[in-house]
């Protein structure tokens, strides 16, 4: 049960509803989910949550669209958070892949590991997975990614401490086992 409920639809000022059909608009397939109407009841926290989609657009322009989302796959689950983990896995099963059975090749799993492991512990990495992101990925592109980490962390925090309720459409998405990266 949410300890906040979403703010309803009839409940949000023209300017808010103005954020979220722009919100709409900007990022085609997008929706106000449980998530985005309970932040809506601070229109300046939705209109801060909502720059992780330019965010998470920069991380694909660094790793490709598939690395991008198993990259915030790997860091929900490394936070435990059941609804960012499931929304996830719908856009893993919708692109043809089993969550459980990902094939991966050293580089990916190497990310995912580090996105896991900087929600798992923090921000706090291991210095020799650390050397090895460095290896592959300049400052700038490290900066972008452990950035991305850190709002995808926090919407992790925020579904989580206030149990926002998972979305219908994502109930046939719900995790059944929690892979190892």
């Amino acid at each position: 049960m949410p300890r906040i409920n979403p703010l309803p639809e009839d409940q949000a000022s023209d300017d808010l509803r103005a954020d979220w059909e722009r919100h709409i608009a900007d990022y085609p397939g997008s929706r106000i989910t449980n998530m985005k109407a309970t932040l809506s009841h601070s229109r300046l926290a939705f209109q801060v949550y909502m720059q992780w989609y330019p965010l998470y657009e920069e991380v694909k322009t660094i790793v490709g669209n598939r690395l991008a989302y198993l990259f915030a796959h790997a860091i929900s689950q490394g936070s435990d958070c059941p609804l960012c983990t499931t929304f996830f896995r719908r856009i893993i099963v919708q692109n043809g892949e089993r969550p459980e059975d990902l094939q991966l090749s050293d580089d990916e799993r190497l990310l995912l590991r580090f996105g896991s492991e900087m929600a798992q512990n923090k921000g706090d990495v291991l210095d020799e997975l650390y050397q090895e992101i460095e290896q592959r990925y300049t400052p700038e592109q490290v900066v972008r990614l452990v950035a991305f980490a850190g709002q995808m962390i926090a919407t992790n925090v925020f579904s989580n401490a206030l149990r926002v309720d998972i979305d219908e459409y994502l109930y046939p998405y719900l995790p059944l086992t929690k892979p190892v990266y």
